[in-house]
């Protein structure tokens, strides 16, 4: 048996002090415990409301339960902060003032979900009908109904859109608080709340929200609550955000479709072309081969590196997880490739596949590229470096269908069609004091060491904070990785539902 020294032993000793879950979080946790019951019935009639931000009357009467949520936890000056356009969804704000709070955090989540295909969700799953499962579905979990005893296990699952991403956020932040005000604890900081209800859309309004309301929504700091926890299960904190822009692609073949064996070998094929063109776009190892594609990238401070090296490796587990044997960039962590632009091919079509395949040279192919921004790119500068290497292959590229004119003068036809809703990457400096706060705020929830990320794989519009408010932002996601979010049977770990709790009780506690 290996002996213990006095050294090791003080090491020990120490780590689990600085570690210890506090008696503040402690005492949410016993209210959750006691609460569990009302907490997930209120939750899943949250659930249950469609919020898809196109359906405007949907969105209203979600924005409208927030707001009934808020003003039964006491929470003051609660109301919709509206953007110029008519109709468009609206923000719910609210706010707490604390005697003698020397500064101010703004908590923010969304409540409008990716759009849903019920035909895609499991047997037995509705996407508006949330239910209880014993686990995950592809561990064998089973249908069980809500218990009467009211406890639940950490294990269980609830299925439905926006249950995690990000209806999650939203109720999390609205319980930590309410488990305080139950417990009898105040908060450190002024408070203050910001729900947005387009969020999976683009954010096409914030813009506009931020700048009406500037003053209303001066802070210290953006608390973040979206996304999911690191893949080894341990509570991260995201200082950053990649950015997003799109282009759709439609290459362009003969004007009817033709019989493969009459015209084939002849006429051009463009799911053919099509697939050249992306192919020219990234090499073996992943890299990105349009010209000048990682040239304003940011570089990563020295404790930004260092926090990246400390992040745990999960290569292993997720490739057995998603059935996968290599990545994309070999030797790149999964933490590494993520702090770079990627170029991602959302989707391709052109003719027909199974049943409805036909021996034919289709007329079109079509694509939509998905590209990621870290800090330094600008989403409408990369959109154009993509263009410029489709002009390189040879393309000329239009904004229309081709005209019988252009068809006849050009051998190579595109049309492209740039998002116009992109968005900057974001990124907050870890080295900050109210930074370091938080660190150690969400730090007495958990006995594991924390994972700080400089930067997420995702991608939030929060540059638009920094833009109209000057504002910093850190994440603080509570999601278990696994949770199929922006897909079909989306779900919440209850686990991680409650201990997000904690987490944002925690942060409402720090001064």
């Amino acid at each position: 048996m290996n002996k213990i020294t006095p050294l090791v032993l003080l090491s020990l000793l120490t780590c689990s002090l600085v570690w210890a879950q506090s008696p503040e979080v402690l005492a949410i946790r016993k209210h959750r415990n006691q609460q569990a019951d009302q907490l997930i019935r209120e939750y899943t009639t949250f659930l249950s409301l469609p919020n898809v931000a196109t359906d405007s009357v949907n969105i209203r009467k979600n924005a409208a339960f927030i707001m009934d949520m808020m003003q039964k936890r006491g929470i003051g000056n609660v109301q919709l902060l509206e953007a110029n356009k008519a109709g468009a969804p609206p923000a719910v704000y609210g706010e707490v003032k604390v005697p003698g709070a020397t500064q101010t955090l703004i908590f923010y989540a969304h409540y409008d979900g990716q759009p849903v295909n019920p035909a895609q969700w499991a047997q037995g799953l509705s996407p508006f009908q949330p239910k209880l499962y014993t686990a995950a579905l592809d561990r064998n979990g089973t249908a069980l109904p809500f218990p009467a005893d009211g406890k639940y296990q950490d294990d269980w699952r609830i299925y439905g859109r926006s249950a995690s991403d990000d209806k999650a956020g939203v109720f999390a932040i609205l319980s930590a608080y309410e488990a305080l005000t139950k417990s009898g604890l105040q908060p450190g900081s002024n408070l203050k709340f910001f729900f947005e209800g387009e969020e999976e859309a683009g954010s096409p309004h914030l813009d506009q929200i931020l700048e009406k309301h500037k003053a209303l929504l001066q802070s210290d700091l953006w608390i973040i609550c979206d996304g999911p926890v690191h893949q080894s299960g341990k509570k991260q904190l995201v200082f950053g955000v990649r950015g997003d822009a799109h282009l759709d692609l439609t290459v362009y073949g003969p004007k009817r479709p033709l019989h493969s064996g009459h015209y084939g070998n002849w006429a051009p094929n463009p799911a053919l072309l099509l697939s050249k063109l992306l192919a020219s776009m990234k090499d073996d190892n992943g890299r990105v081969l349009v010209r000048g594609f990682y040239d304003d990238v940011t570089p990563l401070s020295t404790s930004e590196k260092k926090a990246m090296q400390e992040v745990p490796s999960v290569e292993e587990q997720m490739k057995k997880e998603l059935g996968i044997n290599a990545v994309e960039m070999p030797g790149a962590l999964l933490s590494e490739a993520i702090s770079q632009p990627s170029l991602n091919i959302n989707g391709m079509q052109s003719g027909n596949v199974g049943k409805m395949a036909s021996n034919q040279i289709p007329t079109f192919a079509t694509a939509v590229i998905d590209l990621r921004l870290v800090l330094g790119n600008d989403w409408r500068r990369q959109q154009q470096k993509v263009v410029d290497h489709i002009k390189a292959q040879g393309y000329h590229v239009i904004d229309h269908d081709p005209t019988d004119a252009e068809r006849a003068a050009h051998a190579k036809l595109i049309k492209v069609i740039p998002g116009n809703d992109g968005y900057n990457a974001q990124r907050t400096s870890m080295d900050l004091p109210i930074a370091q706060k938080v660190i150690k705020a969400v730090q007495t929830t958990t006995t594991d060491p924390l994972v700080l990320q400089p930067t997420s794989g995702g991608s939030l519009p929060l540059y638009l904070f920094q833009k109209y408010l000057g504002a910093k932002t850190i994440t603080v996601p509570i999601a278990n990785h696994d949770n199929n979010q922006h897909a079909e049977n989306e779900n919440i770990r209850l686990g991680n539902l409650f201990e997000g709790i904690e987490t944002m009780g925690a942060v409402m506690l720090m001064k």
